[in-house]
């Protein structure tokens, strides 16, 4: 964290530059008031990266409007009902809100939205003091009323008001709770958490929609586990995917020492930790760290005792893949993200056994059809679900799993393994068979897939040789 001198000097200058210093100009010019607030201020105390210029106004939405047009490159209505415009000047992209007075009514979905009066007000209501700060425009004075700052310097995250108020506002706040403890660093002052736990059953009213991009959030920050853990510990995680607080009733037979509870949120960590090896510059992959997070939840369903008192969970990756996309369907996730998780973790137990008997040629062609475009993301999962402490053992298997990735690339490099296709088409097949379109091609295209699969390429000429025996058994 910067020091308060060097953090000042940060927002000064931000302030004294474009596209902040026209705005300013031009609102005060209006007779309203402009301050930068939340997340920028927050954020140049912290050291951090200032992308987002958040800005509040005594202006209304229409008076805002009249306000930044003649300047603006676009501008557009964020959620004028909620008071915010949206402005595009130069490479910036501003949003501009009025001062805000709203809360959620007990039964509501949706803030009674009521306008403001005063930056002090309209602070006070936000969801925690170190987000409830703001530099004034033209002058650059800091206001800070609930003091935020204090709460920033010690890593202390509280609300500007009683816990009770700020979660009853907006229930949305207690998962943002769990996302700043992981993002910032911070620590929740008791009366947060003890509030959070009390008050969990409110964020029933909260959309599906919000839940997940809370979610995302979290899931997005270098470290989750502080998050969710806080999540499942005050119990809004039976809320939002309920599946991850029943792991920690499951014993994973393969490492007694921990529940699946803890390996899953190990796995996550190690699946982050080779996500920014593997691709550096890539932004953080939601849909592995989901799948990640979520491999082993088909466990407490399938878990049996066998006879001598083995604990066992065959089939949980069939199992598991469906609950996933149960509950990724609830929270309102893309077509696209739920298949894509959910065939990672119907795959994640493949690679299991390679050690034991390295596959053929047949079965590495197999595996790399099977993870198509997820190739790489099942990649990095399989050896995240790695957490042994016996060395020698995730030794053998990290070894094993390089020997298989290896063995793709050197297949890969002679067949073009990424694209495996038949080596005759539709079309060729119908021509050599006398075929019309029908069910026939379609068994025909398989057949010579399979062969494919198994005996890598053929060439036209041998492919037709066997097809037109297959065909002639099949007709026989």
């Amino acid at each position: 964290m910067e020091s308060v001198a060097a953090a000042v000097t940060r927002l000064e200058a931000l302030a004294a530059a474009e596209p902040l210093a026209t705005l300013a100009e031009r609102f005060a010019a209006a007779g309203h008031e402009l301050a930068l607030v939340g997340g920028p201020v927050r954020d140049a105390f912290l050291g951090r990266a200032v992308n987002d210029l958040d800005l509040a106004t005594s202006a209304r939405p229409d008076e805002i409007i009249r306000i930044v047009k003649p300047v603006a490159d676009a501008h557009w209505d964020i959620g004028r009902a909620f008071g915010t415009i949206g402005a595009r000047l130069g490479e910036h992209t501003v949003e501009i809100t009025t001062y805000r007075a709203d809360a959620y009514s007990p039964d509501s979905r949706k803030p009674e939205v009521a306008f403001g009066d005063t930056l002090e007000g309209d602070l006070i209501r936000r969801d925690f003091t170190i987000n409830a700060m703001a530099l004034r425009l033209p002058g650059r004075t800091l206001v800070d009323p609930s003091g935020g700052l204090d709460d920033l310097f010690a890593r202390r995250l509280m609300t500007p008001g009683s816990p009770d108020d700020s979660f009853g506002d907006d229930p949305l706040r207690m998962l943002r709770a769990a996302r700043f403890a992981a993002q910032l660093e911070v620590d929740l002052d008791p009366a947060v958490v003890e509030a959070m736990g009390r008050m969990r059953d409110r964020l029933s009213i909260i959309s599906a929609e919000r839940m997940r991009d809370e979610l995302v959030k979290l899931l997005c920050t270098a470290s989750p586990r502080r998050g969710l853990t806080l999540l499942v510990d005050t119990g809004l995680a039976e809320l939002v995917v309920p599946e991850l607080p029943a792991l920690r009733l499951e014993v994973d037979e393969h490492a007694h020492h921990k529940d699946v509870y803890e390996h899953s949120l190990t796995v996550l960590e190690q699946a982050i930790e080779l996500e920014a090896a593997r691709t550096p510059e890539a932004s953080p992959d939601v849909v592995l760290r989901l799948a990640a997070l979520l491999h082993d939840i088909g466990k407490p369903a399938t878990k049996r005792v066998e006879p001598g008192g083995a604990v066992t969970f065959h089939h949980h990756d069939v199992v598991g893949a469906k609950l996933a996309r149960k509950r990724l369907t609830a929270l309102r996730f893309d077509k696209e993200t739920i298949t894509a998780v959910s065939r990672l973790i119907e795959l994640h137990l493949r690679f299991f056994g390679y050690s034991d008997a390295p596959w053929t040629d047949s079965g590495v062609r197999r595996y790399v059809r099977d993870a198509d475009a997820l190739l790489e993301r099942l990649h990095i999962l399989t050896r995240a679900d790695v957490t042994t402490r016996n060395r020698r053992k995730e030794a053998r298997l990290r070894g094993a799993y390089d020997e298989l990735e290896q063995r793709i690339a050197a297949l890969a490099e002679q067949e073009e393994l990424q694209a495996i296709r038949p080596d005759l088409d539709g079309e060729q097949i119908m021509a050599l068979l006398g075929i019309r379109p029908g069910p026939v091609v379609g068994e025909a295209y398989r057949f010579l897939l399979e062969l494919r699969l198994d005996a890598g390429p053929l060439g036209a000429e041998e492919a037709e040789r066997r097809l037109r025996e297959w065909f002639a058994q099949r007709s026989g």
